[in-house]
């Protein structure tokens, strides 16, 4: 049989093709289609954009859907809306009434009561995730339905080392001085978090993994491997947040972890220089990590001693860096500075807000994922 291909023809074809792809991503994404090492680049995921949200403590926002709205939406000062974040991390390191789900944050460890009442708040209607779901139909129905899902990430407490009293797991007195009591503790609470959330049968959210609450590996580098291979069994991921310099960051993927975004622990100390941001991006770059970006209520303009310079700095430096077009990024934003942000008449903050709205805003178009 005769070769109908014109074999010199199709592989002229086929590399222009290549070619006009390469410049497209190289356009959108800056990156092309280099096989650049891992290390020395940013850490992408499923999820763009990732608001921390600290919910559970009785001292906490009660997170209903009025309070999630400039998180899951943001209206510019030409009265425009558009999403921003497409993914929330759930997390919470104390109970505000004197028991901790993380190392050093109050004196007495949180028990299995204490693990069951958080889970209750989590999961509690008409906040939290419940009111979370509510926002985004809610804007769904007003500026039609965003080009992705939203993605839920949820906190893991501490089992800690050496705790007795936490109480029992089927029948059997649980003690975290043995690792397989911590990690079956751990394992009970994945499996409570995953049904409840499936019970909810949630419209517009989708659980995508579990977060790390110890933000450095002291007390854990024997626990996060196995916890690793057990939630990769559920097909979920494991999410870190590491403070700067923190034991395990320059090794996070031989510890299990999927993803790890890097805190520059800059905005929160005057002392610190902008250089540290330069570090910080720099670290990320060469150890393949994602970045964190740093704000609290102090980011407001006319707060007493405002750190509203140090908030923009954020801004400057991942400009400079190339964070928002090539990096996977977590924002720490306090308890509710973006809410108290949306609420302030201060022209300084809505600009600062339009900017990096806007910024998040060019992520969703061109899908770093």
């Amino acid at each position: 049989m005769k070769c109908l291909i014109n074999l010199p023809y199709a592989l002229t074809s086929f590399f222009k093709k290549v070619s006009v792809f390469c410049f497209f991503l190289f356009f959108v994404t800056g990156t092309g289609c280099s096989q650049e090492p891992l290390e020395n680049q940013y850490k992408n995921n499923k999820i763009s954009d990732l608001a921390l949200i600290y919910q559970g403590g009785v001292n906490r926002l009660d997170w209903t859907a009025d309070q999630f709205l400039p998180y899951v939406v943001h209206e510019y000062q030409d009265g425009h809306k558009d999403w921003l974040f497409d993914g929330f991390l759930f997390l919470e390191f104390a109970d505000g009434k004197g028991y901790c789900y993380a190392t050093g944050y109050t004196k007495k460890n949180a028990r299995k009561v204490e693990w069951t009442w958080l889970l209750d708040r989590i999961f509690e209607k008409n906040k939290s995730l419940s009111a979370l779901d509510q926002c985004i139909q809610s804007q769904k129905e007003e500026i039609g339905a965003p080009n992705f899902k939203h993605q839920i990430v949820l906190g893991l407490p501490m089992p800690h080392p050496g705790q007795t009293d936490w109480g029992e797991l089927n029948g059997k007195v649980m003690d975290f001085s043995n690792r397989q009591d911590q990690l079956d503790v751990i394992y009970w609470y994945i499996s409570e978090l995953m049904i409840r959330f499936k019970e909810a049968s949630y419209k517009n959210l989708e659980l995508a993994g579990f977060y790390w609450v110890e933000e450095d590996v002291i007390s854990s580098k024997d626990i996060t491997i196995p916890l690793s291979a057990h939630i990769h069994a559920q097909k979920k991921q494991l999410y870190w947040i590491p403070y700067w310099k923190a034991r395990g960051s320059d090794n996070w993927k031989e510890l299990g972890f999927d993803i790890a975004y890097q805190q520059p622990n800059h905005f929160f100390n005057a002392s610190i220089p902008d250089e540290r941001l330069d570090e910080a991006c720099k670290f990320a770059v060469e150890h393949n990590m994602g970045m964190e970006m740093e704000f609290d209520q102090r980011a407001l303009y006319e707060s007493k001693d405002s750190f509203y310079n140090r908030f923009v700095a954020y801004l400057d430096y991942f400009e400079k860096w190339d964070v928002f077009r090539k990096s996977a990024i977590a924002y720490y934003s306090g308890g509710s500075a973006i809410l108290s942000m949306y609420k302030s008449d201060n022209i300084k903050d809505k600009e600062v807000m339009d900017r990096l709205a806007g910024l998040i805003a060019k992520r969703h178009k061109y899908v770093i994922k």
